[in-house]
């Protein structure tokens, strides 16, 4: 059972019955006090109009202390959206800055315990409000004690399971978690998976991969048994970005990307957007390559 009450689900996929049958009518408990963690500011307890007179909209995004999720925590703050970030750092100083940051957790997320104390924080944050967004973009590619990659060969099983409870089990927990928010907000799941889930890659790991290619699967599972809630679930899929993880034995891989560069968080950030959007309401079920064309060859 999650923290906010199960959610159960009647999978419709090869039924003609009527849309949303079998659905729980269950919400997300209402009426919990906010509680904010950034410093002054205010959880959601009567959102601010945007310009145009519409509701602003929410995002929880992971992962967001750095590197992808910071941009992407970043881009749908300069759009007007209020989010709730987490990671294991504490609260950043763009969180303190900004009024439309409007919680940031710190936890970590290949914890059962602290994923369903966000959970919580989270939805109390909320206050009984839609959600409108989930990017869950935190993962891992750890290395032995000799700086080698995890492969199927060598390393710790512990640490493959720690691997999957992050990359994989960790968005499958938040997905539930926070079910009914998104259903109210008929909002989008967006999982941030790999290209090395698609093919070998010459410096990540077997765990990894491996783990991304099963999020890939999920994301297509997820798609279709969320569809019953008004939820669209899709992925992005990163080839070589500038982040803290890309070392400069990278720099060999660029001539095999057509658009002879690597990416940058932002521009994966943009997509991740707008799979979040207005402008996709109509997609779900996709793997969206942020790939230069290097999932070409």
């Amino acid at each position: 059972m999650e923290p906010n009450g199960p959610h159960i689900f009647r999978d419709t996929r090869f039924a003609g019955s009527h849309r949303g049958a079998g659905v729980s009518k269950h919400d997300a408990r209402a009426g919990w006090k906010a509680a904010a963690v950034c410093p002054n500011l205010t959880a959601m307890e009567e959102p601010e109009p945007e310009a145009n007179g519409q509701e602003r909209k929410t995002v929880i995004v992971t992962g967001a202390s750095r590197g992808i999720g910071h941009a992407t925590a970043m881009c749908f703050l300069e759009r007007g959206w209020r989010i709730i970030t987490c990671s294991r750092d504490e609260t950043p100083e763009a969180c303190k800055r900004d009024p439309n940051w409007t919680s940031h957790i710190a936890t970590d997320l290949a914890d059962a315990d602290s994923i369903a104390n966000f959970i919580v924080e989270a939805n109390q944050a909320l206050d009984g409000g839609p959600l409108h967004g989930l990017v869950n973009n935190a993962g891992m590619s750890p290395k032995t004690p000799y700086k080698e990659r995890l492969g199927c060969l060598n390393g710790d099983l512990k640490a493959w399971h720690d691997v999957f409870d992050l990359n994989l089990f960790a968005p499958l927990n938040l997905s539930r978690g926070f079910a009914s928010a998104l259903h109210k907000g008929k909002g989008a799941i967006v999982n941030v998976t790999s290209i090395a889930g698609h093919m070998i890659h010459p410096f990540a790991g077997s765990a990894y991969s491996i783990s991304k290619a099963a999020l890939s699967a999920m994301t297509r599972e997820m798609a279709c048994e969320f569809a019953t809630l008004d939820v669209r679930v899709n992925a992005v899929a990163p080839g070589e970005i500038e982040t803290e993880m890309v070392g400069p034995e990278y720099e060999v891989l660029i001539p095999r990307i057509p658009l002879d560069r690597m990416g940058t968080p932002r521009d994966v950030a943009a997509t991740i957007y707008y799979l979040c959007s207005e402008d996709s309401n109509y997609v779900t079920g996709t793997e969206v390559w942020v790939t230069g064309g290097q999932h070409l060859f």
